[in-house]
């Protein structure tokens, strides 16, 4: 029982730290910096983190050498080529994040639920149940509230609503592929592969001069640091940790703790202003998160 219990506290933590991204992405940008510099020094750092954790383990449980170099060159490939996602994800979220409140960016993330559900049957013909569909048009109606499209005070930027769904189906991508390659690595070298992927999409988009014209001591540092931090080394250590403790239904539910943890900290962090039928919607998507689980959850 304290097992399951760590393990869901670890997985809650990591959804929470996943949910204070976009209120740091947004103090970035109020400080006046771009997204290219706020999405490339996440990388940069984030890829130093993680093949430094990987490189020190590694030295530690050292393991022998497979027989076929080869296959695991094409392997590390693979993973790098499926990094490029995450890094799409990143830099759209952020673009979305620029253009809307950071309560309606996370709403407009958190559509790879019903997305993923569609690309499920459309491209691996996985027939959804009732149960899921039930779930997709929930989602679809609390997000509806949530991003405040019923509600004539809030006027949404379609330009970012448009990079906030891009950045729905590049994470819905993301999970399809992540989950069926490179499985045989280590969990911190596969990490450190798409990271390293995530990097060099976003050094292509926007090329990294600006760490010349930077000075050491400035902000975006600071808030690129934390960002790596927070979500990309922190919430991976924890689910990789915690997931296997409690199963995937009841990490489905805790891990949407990212949700109501992003939407209170644009509210209370950055001061923007969150409805009633906002908060409403953001408990019916939960509701919906937590749906198709109910009968795992039982057994």
């Amino acid at each position: 029982m304290k097992e399951q219990f760590l393990g869901g506290f670890l997985v809650f933590l990591g959804a929470c730290s996943f949910g204070v991204l976009s209120s740091i992405v947004k103090t970035a940008y109020r400080a006046g910096y771009t997204l290219g510099q706020v999405t490339g020094v996440q990388c940069f750092f984030g890829m130093l983190m993680l093949w430094g954790l990987h490189l020190i383990f590694s030295s530690i449980n050292k393991k022998k050498a497979t027989a076929n170099q080869h296959k695991q060159i094409t392997k590390k490939w693979k993973v790098i080529i499926v990094g490029i996602f995450p890094g799409l994800v990143g830099i759209c979220y952020y673009q979305c994040v620029q253009l809307v409140p950071a309560s309606i960016a996370i709403i407009l993330l958190m559509q790879y639920l019903w997305i993923s559900v569609i690309i499920d049957f459309v491209v691996f013909k996985n027939k959804p149940s009732k149960l899921q569909l039930l779930a997709v048009f929930v989602i679809i109606v609390g997000s509806c509230l949530a991003a405040g499209i019923f509600n004539n005070e809030i006027r949404l930027n379609l330009k970012g609503c448009a990079f906030g769904f891009l950045a729905a189906l590049m994470y819905t991508l993301f999970i399809s592929t992540s989950s069926k390659i490179g499985n045989e690595l280590p969990k911190l070298e596969k990490s450190a592969l798409m990271i390293s992927g995530a990097c060099i999409i976003t050094f292509l988009i926007f090329p990294p001069l600006f760490f010349f014209k930077l000075n050491i001591s400035d902000q975006i540092y600071q808030l690129g640091f934390l960002l790596a931090l927070l979500g990309t080394v922190i919430p991976p250590f924890l689910f990789s940790v915690g997931i296997p403790k409690i199963g995937i239904s009841l990490s489905a539910i805790l891990s949407a703790a990212e949700l109501p943890v992003a939407v209170m900290s644009s509210y209370f962090y950055l001061k923007e202003s969150v409805y009633s039928t906002q908060w409403f919607g953001v408990i019916i998507i939960l509701f919906a998160i937590a749906l198709p689980n109910l009968k795992h959850l039982k057994k």
